[in-house]
């Protein structure tokens, strides 16, 4: 019956329907003007990349539930839902879900709204008709700008009190932010809850290796360094 009810919704945004899943994913991506046309495509790339990664899908189906729930959301001073809620429990949801991912115009641009962003990816969370075991915002910036809104400190603290987790990838770029810095200002202020954690990237083909590491962790429930996650990313991908 699983079965037949997850054949239905794979690759389809989620309106009437209500599903239980192991996991509810904001997938929250910086669109922010540091973030030019160019890299705001290789973002959305490395994501629609990862999420069909063998190994990716790999740790999907091996959750309790064979299945999670994720939406892609775009940041700046307003925030835009690029693909909606979208059940993943194969390879073939993973492709209709990463095609939705490429093409649709910016929607989101600005300057930086952190706190909003938290907010709105905690709306997101609890306006679904999704059940998930665990729900998990993935953060994604490159600076702690917030120009707008309410306070980062604040936005975190309410997300969490409503048992949502917050991950965090620090973009490092030179000449923007003390890399450093940044990495533990994300530490500080944005993330928390079971097993909140920060995993930095810098652009290029080392942010889609994060992201894919990143969505590995958060699928599996882990944190980068356990036993666990050494043992999950070294695992070899499906055919090999």
């Amino acid at each position: 019956m699983r079965s037949l009810i997850l054949f239905l919704l794979l690759a389809t945004p989620i309106h009437a329907q209500s599903i239980e899943t192991d996991l509810e994913l904001v997938l929250l991506a910086d669109a922010s003007g540091s973030i030019d046309a160019d890299e705001l495509a290789f973002q959305r790339q490395s994501y629609a990349t990862a999420i069909t990664d063998p190994a990716v899908v790999s740790a999907i189906q091996n959750t309790l539930y064979g299945s999670i729930a994720v939406t892609y959301v775009e940041w700046a001073t307003n925030q835009a839902t690029v693909v909606d809620w979208t059940v993943i429990a194969d390879m073939d949801s993973a492709t209709g879900f990463a095609n939705a991912l490429i093409g649709p115009p910016r929607q989101a641009g600005g300057r930086n709204a952190i706190g909003s962003a938290l907010l709105y990816g905690m709306t997101q969370i609890d306006s679904n008709d999704i059940r998930g075991f665990r729900r998990v915002i993935d953060f994604s910036g490159d600076s702690m700008g917030n120009t707008y809104g309410p306070q980062i400190t604040v936005a975190r603290d309410q997300v969490l009190a409503a048992g949502i987790t917050i991950n965090a990838l620090p973009i490092l770029r030179d000449g923007r932010f003390n890399a450093g810095n940044l990495e533990q200002a994300y530490a500080d202020n944005i993330i928390g809850g079971p097993n909140a954690f920060v995993l930095p990237a810098r652009s290029g083909p080392e942010f889609t290796e994060a992201v894919k590491r990143k969505l590995i962790l958060e699928i599996a429930g882990t944190i980068p360094g356990s036993d666990y996650a050494s043992l999950l990313l070294e695992r070899p991908k499906i055919g090999e």
